[in-house]
């Protein structure tokens, strides 16, 4: 009896145009119109594990601890993202929230602390989260159980200030 796959199917990575639209909030921080996108969004720059090249990518914050300044983060594109494996290989980086520029350090949550995660996000976000289940190829009701099921499928990621919040200092 051939056995079941329990791993979501991972979307393919956009190339192309899709690409090219998938990168523009990138330009958008660049040109320092990061504020323009909300609070829902982030600038995390990463060193390539190969290549040492500095890169950046935009990510949702699905939740942010503005006391301790902690950003947690989904892959959507499971432990195989680019910037996933990078964060692994160096886990020392700079994200850029709004306009300002916070040194953090990666943790790497376990599939529990993912289940409380995505069921919270869930209740907040919806929709967003039936996109994000459907994106993925996991269910996408919005039962908490459901959602749990998601956030121990999904790969979350804490980023967590280096400094108090009155030590952030702004670029």
């Amino acid at each position: 009896m051939p056995k079941e796959n329990t791993q979501p199917s991972r979307p393919p990575v956009p190339t192309g145009w899709r690409r090219a639209v998938a990168r523009t909030p990138v330009a958008l921080f660049r040109a320092g119109l990061g504020p323009l996108l909300g609070r829902r969004l982030l600038l995390l720059h990463h060193t390539g594990r190969l290549s040492g090249l500095d890169r950046r990518v935009v990510l949702e914050v699905v939740a942010y601890e503005p006391d301790t300044r902690a950003w947690t983060v989904a892959s959507g594109f499971g432990t195989g993202a680019d910037w996933y494996r990078n964060l692994r290989a160096q886990p020392k980086t700079v994200l850029q929230f709004g306009n300002r520029h916070h040194a953090v350090t990666s943790h790497f949550l376990t599939p529990e602390d993912g289940a409380a995660i995505m069921e919270r996000y869930g209740a907040r976000h919806p929709r967003t989260a039936r996109r994000l289940c459907g994106f993925m190829h996991l269910p996408a009701d919005d039962s908490p159980s459901a959602l749990r099921r998601a956030g121990r499928a999904i790969p979350f990621v804490r980023l967590e200030s280096a400094h108090a919040p009155d030590e952030t200092r702004e670029r």
